[in-house]
This record gives C-alpha cells, structure tokens and sequence, in this order.
C-alpha cells in the first residue's frame, strides 16, 4: 500500500451536519476498499482565490491515509459525480520528493 494525500472542497451551501456524514463517508470508502485512513484534518471555511461556479469559497478537508491503486481509483471516481465536492487533487506521497529526501 502507498502513502497518499487528499484534498477536497466541499461546497460551502452544505449543513454542518451534512457536511460531516461526507467528510465520514469519503473516509468509509477508504476503509472499505482495504485503505487505512491516518489522519483527516478539517481546515474549514475559506475564500477562494477565483471564482469556481459562481462561488467564492468552501470548506476545505486533508485525509492522509494509506491505499492501493483500486481504493484510490474508486475513492477518485465517486469524488468527480459527488456534486458537493467543489474540487479534490489526490497525490501519492511516495512520489513526493520531502525536502531533506534524496
């Protein structure tokens, strides 16, 4: 299993109570799939620096977790028709140059 980072936006018209059954689904699909979530971090509301879709900002999440190539492919594909994620960017931290690394 590789290293990953995710990324997403929810969007900022969804209830606090909503937003929070997303935030656990999306970490269900990792688990489910035979990932293992390591650290979510929620860092909230924020303005974006341009307009997407006719909204100026959303709420802002960080899953660190360990998955393979399956789990990352589904988790991917069912983020892109969820319409309450605004943007999400996935990057396999294996491939990740840490400074300090060589």
């Amino acid at each position: 299993m590789r290293k990953y980072e995710l990324m997403y936006i929810i969007n900022a018209n969804v209830e606090d109570s909503e937003r929070a059954a997303l935030i656990e689904n999306l970490g269900n699909i990792i688990t489910t799939n035979g990932g293992k979530v390591a650290k979510t971090d929620e860092w909230g509301m924020r303005d974006f620096a341009y307009s997407i879709d006719h909204m100026t900002k959303g709420y802002y999440v960080v899953v660190n977790f360990e998955a393979d190539n399956t789990c990352v492919k589904e988790l991917d594909r069912l983020m892109s028709i969820n319409r309450n994620i605004v943007r999400f960017m996935n990057v396999n931290m294996d491939d990740v140059n840490v400074k300090g690394d060589k």
